[in-house]
């Protein structure tokens, strides 16, 4: 069983952000065992797949209850690890809300008061537009490589050509997922789904991989599915549409100002 601690962070592994997907030998399988440093690189590689220096993507987000739907069309732009501005640009009661990211800062743009709000950290964990996805995973003020530890396992009901890794929060850290439960496809190094766990080690939710697609020169899987157990009949679905992972932005782009610009 391989663990890897936080001091693993190298300045290698930050140079290399949104670049080793495409580098990577894909025809040679992730094997049983693996050294600290080459679990750190497949766990880097997917807390960093949708990332690169700079992105714009075009997504659809369907949220779905035992009682209602509703699909939201938005625009994502983000530069390295540290800002994202998301806006929606459908329905259209809801077009023009914007999200901004600035590092483990976040802010909310709501034209219709045209208003601005600062998200404080109390409510990380609430809902992103009443989403399954939470503030935390989308301004990623938790990241796995930064806050969490890995070990490989092997879980009842494991595949032959998946890697599993178990994340446990580091000790000097207070986390709110006691474990995250990661699974990758041996031969892409893609993931295939993950789970989180509460305090109690009870599954909260789970997070699916599906519909890998080409962008560019990067293969990813286009739809992401979020499914609480705290709840019957919910799930969120997220749809990558398009992706650049090449772009370039105006340098005033992720600005508390131009949440206010469409």
């Amino acid at each position: 069983m391989t663990k890897l601690s936080r001091p693993l962070i190298l300045p290698l592994l930050l140079f290399l952000t949104g670049f080793s997907l495409s580098a990577a030998d894909e025809s040679v399988p992730l094997p049983d065992t693996m050294t600290s440093e080459e679990l750190a690189e497949v766990i880097r590689e997917v807390d960093e797949l949708y990332r690169s220096r700079s992105s714009f993507a075009q997504i659809e987000m369907a949220i779905e209850t035992a009682h209602w739907e509703r699909t939201l069309s938005m625009e994502a732009y983000s530069q390295g690890t540290e800002r994202t501005l998301i806006r929606i640009t459908y329905p259209r009661r809801e077009a023009g809300v914007t999200t901004l990211r600035l590092g483990n800062e976040m802010w909310n743009y709501l034209p219709k008061t045209d208003k601005t709000i600062k998200i404080p950290p109390s409510m990380m964990m609430g809902s992103w537009m009443g989403s399954d996805f939470t503030n935390d995973d989308l301004v990623r003020q938790t990241s796995l490589i930064d806050d969490y530890q890995f070990e490989v396992f092997t879980p009842d009901d494991a595949s032959a050509s998946v890697l599993y890794v178990r994340c446990l929060p580091s000790d000097d850290l207070t986390i709110v997922w006691s474990e995250i439960h990661i699974a990758v496809d041996r031969i892409s190094r893609l993931p295939v789904w993950q789970r989180y766990f509460d305090d109690d080690g009870s599954l909260v939710r789970t997070l699916t991989f599906s519909d890998v697609t080409r962008f560019g020169d990067r293969d990813v899987p286009a739809t992401m599915t979020m499914t609480p157990h705290t709840e019957e009949g919910r799930q969120t679905v997220i749809t990558y549409q398009m992706i650049d992972f090449t772009p370039d932005f105006e340098s005033d782009l992720f600005s508390l100002r131009s949440l206010r610009t469409r």
